[in-house]
């Protein structure tokens, strides 16, 4: 098979990523060999491939937004097919015994394996994937489509999650990229009123033609108190500020893996039960309720899709802020 693969990290214009051709892997008992369709690019793989997250195995096939047709199985499987679509996320394993894992937090797992980083991801034509770990798919959708829903989609879901707010409610959304398109769909189909405050005036009209209630910027002042809200750049002094527009017991959900220094001056943004919450992986639970969700009231996805051979350059467009909406690599069109 052909697959990208990183050997040394270095930064993605010196291109680290070598097409080679390996051998075909082969499931153990309790996993599926899938064969590719398309895989998304994500931050996350550029993060890996330029050394802002340590390499945990070399060679190592970067990606995660993966959506495949299983071809071969484990003699112990008993719930996927020859044939059938299905998709991989972030979250690769757990050890399944942790207090985290046995109380639906399996995303805090100390043991957690992920894909693209612990174990080889998708940006090859084949690979090898624990079938507790892998879900079926809706058939509303292409799999370039469905290809995003994989991490930016999902990762959106438990942010919305995270928030616990109810049809009624008021959710504000700093920052408007991919992840927050997904989020403001999932919300308007629950009957939650969006409030969208960004800087791009491109990102402006897109969360209007989406059904925003409210979009402005950081310096507009909102009309209303919001009961939640989610952040998505990694800017620390963006936190005291959406606090100041919450209403009493609104929680902050924090959608960045790192952020710039966060200082919060003045205890009453976090007086009368505000309260601020990080986002941390994603759990199997995320992904079935968000795959469902995906498929009932087919989610509008934003991306470009580009060939297999060309992943290199289009992960240099992806760093530089050049690709509209997600990027997806079109692997196999069969």
């Amino acid at each position: 098979m052909k697959a990208w693969i990183l050997e040394h990290q270095a930064p993605m214009e010196n291109k680290p990523l070598v097409l080679r051709e390996l051998p075909d892997p082969h499931p153990g008992s309790n996993e599926i060999r899938i064969k590719i369709m398309a895989c998304g690019v994500c931050r996350t793989d550029i993060h890996v491939a330029e050394g802002d997250l340590p390499q945990k195995k070399s060679p190592l096939i970067l990606g995660h937004e993966i959506v495949v047709v299983v071809d071969e199985i484990g003699e112990k499987v008993g719930h996927f097919n020859i044939g059938n679509s299905a998709g991989m996320a972030w979250l690769n394993n757990t050890c399944g015994k942790c207090k985290f894992c046995l109380s639906e937090r399996e995303n805090l797992c100390r043991h957690a394996q992920f894909t693209g980083w612990d174990a080889d991801g998708g940006f090859a034509e084949f690979t090898v994937v624990p079938a507790d770990f892998a879900f079926h798919l809706g058939e509303k959708q292409s799999f370039v489509e469905m290809a995003p829903l994989m991490c930016p989609g999902v990762a959106g879901y438990r942010a919305f999650r995270l928030t616990a707010l109810q049809s009624g409610d008021k959710l504000g959304l700093y920052g408007f990229g991919p992840t927050a398109t997904y989020v403001l769909q999932v919300a308007k189909h629950k009957h939650i009123s969006v409030y969208v405050i960004t800087r791009s005036e491109k990102n402006k009209i897109a969360a209007k033609e989406l059904g925003a209630d409210w979009v402005g910027g950081y310096e507009d002042k909102i009309p209303v108190l919001l009961d939640g809200g989610i952040i998505f750049p990694p800017a620390g002094n963006l936190i005291a500020h959406a606090l100041s527009q919450m209403d009493s017991g609104g929680r902050l959900v924090l959608g960045p893996v790192t952020m710039t220094p966060i200082e919060i001056k003045d205890y009453n943004l976090i007086w009368q039960e505000r309260s601020i919450i990080s986002l941390a992986h994603i759990t199997r639970k995320d992904c079935l309720e968000f795959l469902q969700l995906a498929n009932d009231i087919k989610l509008k996805t934003s991306y470009e899709v580009f060939p297999f051979e060309d992943l290199q350059e289009v992960l240099i467009r992806v760093k530089q802020g050049q690709v509209k909406g997600n990027a997806v690599i079109q692997i196999s069109g069969r």
